[in-house]
């Protein structure tokens, strides 16, 4: 068994208008020295494998069909053995 932990963001070219909102909301609330704020996804899933190349092969595939856009955003992740 592994797990993988997945984090998808927008890619840096595309508008975040839910981490300018909660830039703005930060502002408001005295946190001045935040410049930025970019929203993302966190995923883990546990496998059913020993095998990290194949791990890593599925999780890949996993990130380019389903759990991430690849128009608009980016993801990585890692292999967390146990």
């Amino acid at each position: 068994m592994c797990k993988a932990v997945v984090y998808v963001t927008l890619r840096q070219s595309v508008l975040d208008p839910q981490g300018h909102a909660v830039k703005g909301a930060l502002h408001t609330l005295g946190f001045d020295e935040v410049k930025d704020v970019r929203i993302g996804k966190y995923m883990e899933l546990v496998l059913d494998t020993a095998d990290r190349a194949q791990a890593e092969e599925r999780v890949r595939a996993m990130c380019e069909k389903l759990l991430a856009n690849t128009v608009i955003e980016d993801y990585r992740f890692d292999i967390v053995e146990g």
